[in-house]
């Protein structure tokens, strides 16, 4: 499945407009003759989803739109825009019309500074949007709202060509014309964006959350000088390194950009590489894990350089350290 080369950590889920003028009966489009059960249907899958992200720490970020009454910049048009085929103007600031939805206000309540107000299709046209994704580190995108061929197509065009990684999903997404969304449907798959229901997504998420290897972090070598050793490494060969303190057991650590790290050596031990390190995601559960496995420990859980760490023995004995980086 395409959503496995993605990464949970850079990832956020956009919900556009679940407000009361596109979803609920009575307002601006429901009392304008569209069939608003139609836009509504995505309440309940909609609803599991946005709690399973928050749940996994994936922010969840809110799109509302707004509108005044008095807008010079639609007055000055010449020819009639969308606005001018509904009964009235929808989202008006302040309205019961502008609110979100009932069923997911509650939702939307979690971290109200993810709510972004925007005042045209776009969700990233004129809005802070772009910078939260930014602070947050998002490079991947999950988008769901309303309507499917207005402010949630431009909004998936929008960040395309920002370059996110852009998934659709499906069942998380209405429109006011089923054939019009289906036509939408082809043409994101073909330009801008995976498709996938809500129930690939919530896998994903549980695939994601699961204890396992994230990346190689380093491999620590025991040396005779370590001050001889970080001037071969760092004036010669034109290493970097980190910041870090001294290892548990009061030897000096000095760990390089370059995936290794130096220390001296153990009592009575060789020269020789010290053990090889990865990070790790739910390392409590990978102990269990290994522990059911009849992995030998050098060491059990405890609080590490990096975060929640062991030290297990491969099958060759060789030591290797996981750890779960502090938040």
């Amino acid at each position: 499945m395409a959503l496995d080369a993605l990464d949970l950590g850079k990832s956020a889920l956009l919900v556009i407009d679940l407000q009361n003028a596109f979803i609920h009966d009575q307002g601006t489009l429901g009392v304008s003759g569209v069939d608003t059960k139609r836009l509504s249907s995505i309440i309940p899958p909609l609803a599991t989803l946005i709690k399973r992200c928050q749940d996994a720490g994936m922010p969840v970020i809110w799109t509302m739109q707004e509108h005044y009454a008095v807008d010079a910049l639609r007055k000055k048009k010449k020819l009639a825009g969308h606005t001018s085929r509904r009964k009235q103007v929808s989202a008006l600031a302040g309205t019961w019309d502008a609110q979100i939805v009932d069923e997911l206000q509650a939702l939307a309540a979690f971290d109200p500074s993810l709510v972004i107000r925007k005042h045209r299709f776009g969700a990233f046209y004129q809005t802070r949007l772009e910078q939260v994704l930014r602070m947050f580190g998002t490079q991947h995108l999950f988008v769901a709202g309303t309507t499917t061929n207005a402010c949630v197509e431009t909004s998936i065009r929008e960040a395309y060509l920002r370059d996110y990684d852009v998934v659709a999903v499906k069942d998380c997404i209405s429109g006011v014309n089923e054939e019009w969304e289906r036509t939408a449907w082809k043409v994101w798959q073909q330009y801008f964006c995976e498709l996938h229901g809500s129930a690939d997504v919530l896998r994903w998420i549980d695939a994601q959350q699961a204890p396992r290897v994230l990346g190689y972090a380093h491999m620590l070598l025991q040396v005779g000088d370590i001050e001889a050793s970080r001037k071969f490494y760092v004036d010669l060969l034109g290493f970097s390194m980190r910041q870090a303190k001294p290892l548990a057991d009061g030897r000096p650590f000095v760990p390089f950009n370059e995936g290794i790290a130096l220390t001296t050596g153990g009592p009575g031990k060789p020269l020789q590489i010290d053990h090889m390190a990865f990070r790790v995601r739910n390392v409590a559960a990978l102990a269990e894990r290994l522990k059911k496995g009849k992995v030998r420990f050098f060491e059990e859980l405890h609080d590490g350089i990096y975060g929640r760490t062991i030290y297990i023995a491969d099958p060759d004995g060789n030591k290797i350290e996981l750890y779960e980086e502090a938040a």
